[in-house]
């Protein structure tokens, strides 16, 4: 029995189950071209980690979706380490898909969305360090990306509802010390990317499926803005009434990146190769920052010098100047590279990469300043959602 009184079981390895489910979720966001040879680093993965020691401690946690598990990993003067893995779900003959995760603000917590259901998915609280589940909820149709209010007691998960008819789906606002859902918010079809400004006033996420942005007041729960991002047809939408509108989806947004100081959103467009810079203002498309194929995931350094984009079909991270637009890119240790969270002190980025089938997935650790990959190490199957939990200076001897 583990500590959170549900059944223990041991990590899967179910190579055609997890291919099934890849495959479908691949299809739904980017169709990517044959899977590249994986790029070979200091040290091949499967052979333990390749490291370049930093002089302090870093924490990340991890979802991997295919095996049901959320890894707890520390990078620190003795390399690239998996401290713990934690596995979610009740049903053990059943993926139910770890998809995403993030940490409360002050560190004591973190959330994993836990995207099947019967129908509906459900977002889980562990404490942090320990692991220890301590409450649960029932949301919409396959929970996927989240984001909390900076005190910690707000959360909101976007329903990507992947299976069935394209229909608008909805973002769940959650109230995190009881772990109760507080409203349903109709959206879009299929919204992804959650994001909460610094202030905690304004939420926004991406819609897949209908080429949109979405605003979200966090005190009224209700749509506020929206914004169109088919190229060549961008412009602001009703707030309500506008969940389905437009045609077939080009720009497919898949991520919302704030700066620090909420002045810019990022939006990486799946579909066109491109990440947009909005002013929050207004919602202007301000910059345009060609990418390659399959730009994913975002985050923006907190001094808020790097824009880094995952690149799911280049099996790559490009890191983008804020202030110069240049980019560099880095090619990680295997394909379809999926989320990215930046350290606090804005010196690493810490990489999650799916893998196919039924290789194990990966997390790589990115030094920003030199554009160079640092240390990387094998994790379970389908290595997706990430984020960083603790820096903590390591004792002079």
């Amino acid at each position: 029995m583990s500590p959170s009184g549900l059944p223990a079981r041991s990590v899967r390895h179910e190579p055609g189950v997890a291919l099934a489910l890849i495959a479908l979720l691949l299809a739904s966001l980017v169709l990517l071209p044959a899977a590249p040879a994986m790029a070979r680093t200091q040290a091949e993965p499967d052979g333990g980690s390749a490291t370049r020691s930093p002089g302090s401690s870093y924490w990340v946690y991890v979802a991997n979706e295919a095996s049901d598990a959320v890894s707890r990993v520390r990078f620190g003067p003795d390399g690239l380490v998996v401290e713990h893995t934690t596995e979610v779900g009740i049903r053990p003959a059943d993926i139910e898909g770890a998809h995403g995760v993030t940490v409360s603000p002050d560190g004591l917590y973190w959330y994993v969305s836990v995207a099947h259901g019967t129908p509906f998915g459900q977002v889980w609280k562990y404490t942090a360090g320990s692991d220890l589940l301590v409450g649960k909820t029932e949301v919409g149709l396959f929970p996927a990306t989240m984001a909390l209010t900076p005190d910690g007691s707000s959360l909101f998960v976007a329903n990507f509802k992947l299976h069935g008819n394209p229909v608008p789906s909805s973002v769940s606002a959650i109230f995190t010390p009881a772990m109760v859902e507080l409203e349903r918010i109709e959206t879009c079809v299929k919204p992804h990317g959650s994001a909460v400004d610094h202030e905690g006033v304004l939420h926004y996420s991406a819609c897949v499926g209908s080429d949109q942005l979405v605003e979200i007041s966090v005190d009224s729960m209700r749509v506020t803005r929206r914004l169109l991002l088919t190229p060549g047809a961008e412009r602001p939408l009703e707030p309500l009434g506008g969940a389905g509108t437009g045609g077939p989806a080009r720009c497919k947004p898949t991520w919302v990146a704030v700066s620090p100081d909420d002045r810019f959103l990022y939006v990486p467009c799946n579909g066109n190769r491109e990440t947009l810079e909005i002013e929050t203002t207004d919602l202007r498309i301000t910059r345009r920052f060609p990418t390659g194929r399959g730009p994913y995931n975002a985050a923006v350094s907190p001094d808020g010098r790097f824009l880094v984009v995952t690149l799911k079909g280049e099996g790559a991270v490009a890191i983008i100047d804020r202030r110069s637009g240049e980019e560099r890119q880095v090619t990680t240790s295997r394909p379809v590279t999926h989320g990215v969270a930046i350290s606090s002190d804005s010196r690493y980025a810490f990489v999650s990469n799916e893998a196919v089938g039924s290789t194990r997935g990966t997390l790589d650790v990115i030094d920003l300043a030199a554009a160079e990959l640092v240390a990387s190490t094998p994790l379970e199957l389908q290595s997706g959602g990430i984020a960083f939990w603790k820096m903590e200076a390591v004792p002079a001897h």
